[in-house]
């Protein structure tokens, strides 16, 4: 299966270019290589209202070898995507967001095991106290995984917080972290609340990690997890780079 999956690995470009800039245009950060205007797949300006942003991008492009992996570039894609993909169609992505709210992952709970339900409790609790103190969205809790109607004026809270985030690269930031987590209120909690990429990441995956603890890791689902938390943590760097 390894040597199939190799065989299908699609052919990565030649590195064309020797090095990776930053010039500013019209207020804003232009990603340069070789002192040319880098351009989206849809071949927009690569460019960013935020130095610091721009300047991560020319690492990872600088970073490249001989040829170039989009795969190790995660703070690009997530920008070439927010240029192509969120700036046209900005309330889609919103409405998207939105619809995370209903089903959230926090909102669901175990009744046992005892320890499980300690560590939900200790993850999520925080995360549903700072929505309901800090933007009065009070969310119902359900045991189990049948679904449970959350209130209008919680969702309409909800909505708030995200449309206050009218950055096309914030909201494509944002979307990233929520379909990693499966949580919009765990990406909320660390872009615009008090948790840490750490927190926000272990938040994500309690109920992993603790299968993890009775049965022992799984040397695939750890890998396939640490490439998701790079992606994750590539996107939380994005958001706040932003306000850099």
């Amino acid at each position: 299966m390894r040597a199939a999956q190799a065989g299908m690995k699609p052919t990565l470009p030649k590195r064309f270019y020797k090095e990776a800039g930053v010039e500013e245009r019209d207020g804003l950060f232009h990603l340069t290589l070789d002192g040319r205007v880098a351009k989206t797949p849809s071949k927009q300006a690569l460019a960013v209202p935020s130095r610091a942003l721009a300047e991560a991008m020319a690492r990872e492009w600088a970073g490249q070898g001989e040829e170039i992996d989009p795969a190790s570039m995660p703070i690009t894609r997530i920008v070439n995507s927010a240029i192509d993909g969120v700036t046209p169609r900005q309330a889609e992505v919103v409405d998207d967001l939105v619809r995370y709210a209903g089903s959230d992952l926090v909102f669901y709970r175990v009744s046992e095991p005892a320890r499980l339900v300690q560590s939900q409790d200790s993850a999520w609790n925080p995360i549903l106290d700072w929505a309901k103190d800090t933007h009065g969205a009070r969310f119902t809790l359900a045991e189990g995984v049948m679904h449970v109607s959350q209130p209008d004026e919680a969702i309409a809270a909800v909505r708030n917080v995200i449309e206050g985030i009218n950055s096309p690269f914030a909201l494509a930031a944002l979307h990233v972290m929520t379909t990693l987590s499966g949580s919009v209120l765990i990406a909320l909690a660390h872009a615009v609340g008090p948790l840490d990429a750490d927190q926000a990441w272990a938040a994500a995956h309690v109920d992993e990690l603790y299968q993890e603890s009775v049965w022992g890791e799984d040397h695939e689902a750890m890998e396939r997890r640490r490439r998701r938390e790079a992606d994750f943590r590539a996107a939380s760097e994005v958001f706040h780079l932003l306000r850099t």
